[in-house]
């Protein structure tokens, strides 16, 4: 595939500056530009790249004002990142085809429609029951189970374990090794040894949600485990049974959500922070990596730390913390100075 500069620009509605016709085959980051690659700057710590960069074209701000001349053809675009990302997309798809057909061997439920579009892939289970979606695409060795539904344009790739009654919304995407709908953790002391709960609710997840690797969704105990429209989820998460996560909110890798939690809408949750069970995380809340906490967390809370507290707060804390070595060679001076007036004054 090759484009110009000004046939991109016209995809992503932005202004060239430079040379429109050179040709664009490849992407590069900014700081390993080659020749016939678009680069975009988006964070200014990566300015300085874009007066060596060899990449042909460069996405840039509308407002980007360069200090001294920039060999690049640059594209003006409101937001260089959502671009590339837009960009992006386009490529996968052409590069990329999505597949249809039923690879062999396979096995498919009796009375389970599988539409002309979708794909399943070989040694996929498909369980007694389940619906599969139009365009949905199972790669191979992914588990359906009984009951379970996997909407439209739905992608699980190799590997994906669906357990039975749980609900799969349009345009998802789970990676490789997610479980979604294993049993949440469940037990109640009976003497010496515990007695398992059993977990008979589902988990339900909503269009257009990202799921990343080995990531795990638990079933809950009764009811169902939501996943709102548009929530983005790394690798290695684990959400508990019974929770809820708000719509469009992202969490990094390794964080973990014990059972019941309320997490709202458009909320940031940084990798490996642990946020205890039955506990309500506001909307708009964000939480830096590795913080945890056990109390309910506000509407727009900004918070870092073990016990997680506001992040201003943290600040001040560490400037604190900073000067205890200063402050403690001005206590042992002092001490010493005391000393000294007490033993003067103890001789007269």
């Amino acid at each position: 595939m090759e484009f110009t500069a000004n046939q991109i620009a016209e995809m992503v509605s932005g202004k060239v500056e430079g040379n429109g016709e050179v040709a664009i085959r490849e992407f590069a980051k900014i700081e390993e530009g080659k020749p016939g690659a678009i680069s975009f700057l988006a964070n200014p710590k990566y300015t300085h790249y874009i007066y060596t960069t060899e990449s042909s074209v460069v996405l840039v701000r509308n407002d980007f004002e360069p200090e001294k001349d920039v060999k690049a053809t640059l594209i003006r675009v409101e937001d260089p990142y959502a671009t590339v990302a837009h960009l992006l997309t386009l490529a996968q798809a052409m590069m990329k085809p999505r597949r249809s057909g039923i690879e062999q061997p396979c096995f498919i439920a009796e009375g389970v429609e599988i539409p002309d579009d979708a794909y399943i892939g070989a040694f996929a289970y498909i369980g007694k029951g389940a619906r599969i979606g139009k365009g949905a695409q199972i790669y191979p060795q992914s588990y359906v189970g009984d009951g379970a539904s996997i909407g439209d344009n739905t992608t699980l790739y190799a590997g994906v374990k669906v357990y039975h009654g749980c609900k799969i919304g349009n345009n998802c995407i789970l990676h490789s090794g997610a479980v979604i709908g294993a049993d949440g953790f469940g037990f109640a002391p009976d003497g010496e040894y515990y007695t398992k709960i059993p977990q008979i609710g589902i988990v339900e997840i909503d269009d257009d949600v990202e799921i990343g690797a080995n990531t795990t969704i638990d079933r809950a105990t009764m009811g169902a485990t939501r996943v709102a429209r548009g929530v983005k989820l790394d690798n290695l998460i684990q959400i508990g049974h019974n929770v809820e996560i708000g719509r469009a909110t992202v969490m990094a890798a390794q964080a973990g959500i014990a059972g019941s939690t309320k997490i709202g809408h458009h909320c940031m949750i940084g990798g490996q922070v642990g946020l205890a069970g039955h506990i309500r995380m506001g909307d708009r809340a964000e939480i830096a990596a590795q913080s945890g906490t056990q109390k309910n967390i506000a509407d727009d809370a900004r918070l870092f730390g073990s016990p997680a507290m506001d992040l201003r707060e943290y600040g001040r804390q560490a400037v604190y913390i900073k000067g205890l070595p200063n402050l403690n060679a001005k206590v042992n001076k002092l001490e010493k100075s005391i000393n000294e007036l007490i033993a003067k004054s103890t001789d007269k």
